[in-house]
């Protein structure tokens, strides 16, 4: 039986960003990624590579004035993406967890595809204030963003961290192999992995 890739396209349009994604379950890692925020599109093709999701993601925002609603907004469109390609949940593994170390740095990512947004950020990115031209403070607005409208819980600890920019970076991969183990297919699955017979 061949299964049809589970894809999503999401446009949002506001007067601070224009925000086109795709994004594919069942892909192999492919990035197209053009924001003008430059850290975050090298998080992002990070996340596709890690994840094994295609993804393509074409952005413009209000930079000149912050990069909050741009980083915010790519945030809500990938998690409207994540939740519109996952559809009804049938068959999926539900959680995933990961530990990625990069350096110094280790990062937990845990997730579970409930239908709940949810986020447990436990960064200390307190010593670094910016990455570059790159607002620390924007990481976790990235990621409640992708958490409320996925919608999923999800908690991301970090272990151990002095470099701001490998906590972030290893953030980002273990959030990528987190999903890719909680949408995988359970071949043993009877259908949606809850109790209550939707997610």
């Amino acid at each position: 039986m061949t299964v049809a890739h589970r894809i999503a396209k999401v446009k949002r349009t506001t007067k601070e960003t224009g925000i086109e994604l795709t994004l594919d379950l069942d892909g192999s890692g492919v990035y197209k990624v053009k924001t003008p925020v430059p850290f975050l599109s090298h998080m992002l093709e990070g996340f596709s590579k890690h994840s094994g999701f295609d993804l393509i993601v074409k952005a413009t925002g209000d930079t000149q004035i912050d990069d909050h609603h741009t980083v915010e907004d790519i945030g809500i469109c990938l998690g409207e993406a994540l939740g519109e390609a996952l559809g009804d949940k049938q068959g999926i593994t539900r959680f995933g967890h990961a530990y990625i170390p990069l350096d110094e740095a280790l990062v937990r990512a845990v997730v579970d595809l409930s239908g709940r947004g949810t986020l447990n950020f436990k960064l200390n990115l307190n010593t670094k204030k910016r990455i570059g031209a790159f607002d620390t403070e924007l990481v976790e607005d990235f990621f409640k963003a992708l958490a409320d409208n996925a919608p999923m819980t999800l908690h991301l600890e970090m272990i151990h961290g002095r470099n701001s920019h490998h906590i972030v970076e290893a953030a980002f991969k273990s959030v990528a192999r987190a999903l890719k183990v909680a949408v995988a297919h359970d071949a043993k699955s009877g259908g949606v992995p809850s109790t209550k017979g939707s997610l």
